[in-house]
C-alpha cells in the first residue's frame, strides 16, 4: 500500500473530525445534546485531559492543570512524530495493507486530537452558556492548552439497578458512558485491527510462530 493512500486515509479520517467538531463547538452551549435514537447522543462536553478525562493533576499531585495540560500536549506531539515514522517505515517496508490502514487510523486519530489541544485554545471562545466563535477576539486559552471536543454518546443502557442487586442496588448504571469523537473513533478502530486481525497486518511473526510449532 502506497504511502498516497495512506494519506488520503488520514486526510479524510481528519476532516471529518476537524468538521464535526468545529460544527459542535460552533452550534452547541457546553453540556447541550439532540437526541438522535433512545441509545445514540450528540453531546457535547470538553476533554481537558487523556483518556476519560484523566488529567496529569490527577495522578500527580502538586502539578497544576496548566503545567499538566501542557505536558500532555507536549507528549502527544512526540508520540505522534513516532506514530508518523512507524507509518512510514512500514509502507518503505511494503508492510500488509492491513497493518498500514491500521497505523493511518491511529495517526490520524491521534493528530486530530493533537489538532485541538494545540490550536482550539487560541482561535474559539468559551462554550459555557453561550455558542463559541470561531476566530474569536477574546479565545479562552493559549497555544497548547485547548481542549479536545467530544460528541458521540451512546448510552445503550440507562437504568436503575434493581434493589436486590449486590453493592450497587437502586444505584443508576449507563452503558456506555464515555463520550468521545471521529478522531477517538479511529484510533480504537485502528486498534481493534490490529488485535482481531493480528496475523494479517503481521505475517511474517505469524509464519515464525507457525514454524516454530
Amino acid at each position: 500500500m502506497s504511502l498516497k493512500k495512506a494519506s488520503f486515509i488520514i486526510i479524510l479520517v481528519l476532516v471529518i473530525d476537524q468538521i464535526s467538531k468545529i460544527y459542535i463547538k460552533t452550534n452547541f452551549v457546553l453540556g447541550e445534546y439532540v437526541e438522535v435514537f433512545s441509545w445514540f447522543k450528540i453531546l457535547f462536553i470538553e476533554n481537558e485531559g487523556a483518556a476519560w478525562g484523566t488529567k496529569i493533576s490527577d495522578i500527580i499531585p502538586g502539578v497544576s492543570d496548566e503545567a499538566g495540560k501542557l505536558f500532555l500536549t507536549v507528549f502527544r506531539l512526540f508520540a505522534i512524530c513516532g506514530i508518523g515514522y512507524w507509518l512510514y517505515d512500514n509502507v518503505k517496508k511494503k508492510a500488509t495493507p492491513t497493518l498500514i490502514i491500521a497505523i493511518s487510523l491511529i495517526f490520524a486519530g491521534a493528530l486530530g486530537n493533537i489538532i485541538d489541544s494545540v490550536f482550539y485554545g487560541i482561535i474559539f471562545n468559551d462554550s459555557y452558556g453561550q455558542v463559541a466563535t470561531l476566530f474569536a477576539e477574546q479565545p479562552y486559552g493559549t497555544l497548547f492548552h485547548g481542549k479536545v471536543v467530544d460528541m458521540l454518546h451512546f448510552p445503550i443502557i440507562d437504568t436503575v439497578l434493581p434493589e436486590w442487586f449486590p453493592i450497587w442496588g437502586g444505584s443508576n448504571f449507563r452503558f456506555f458512558e464515555p463520550v468521545f469523537n471521529i478522531a477517538d473513533s479511529a484510533i480504537s478502530i485502528g486498534v481493534g485491527v490490529l488485535l482481531v486481525f493480528n496475523k494479517k497486518a503481521f505475517p511474517e511473526k505469524a509464519g515464525i510462530k507457525a514454524q516454530k510449532r
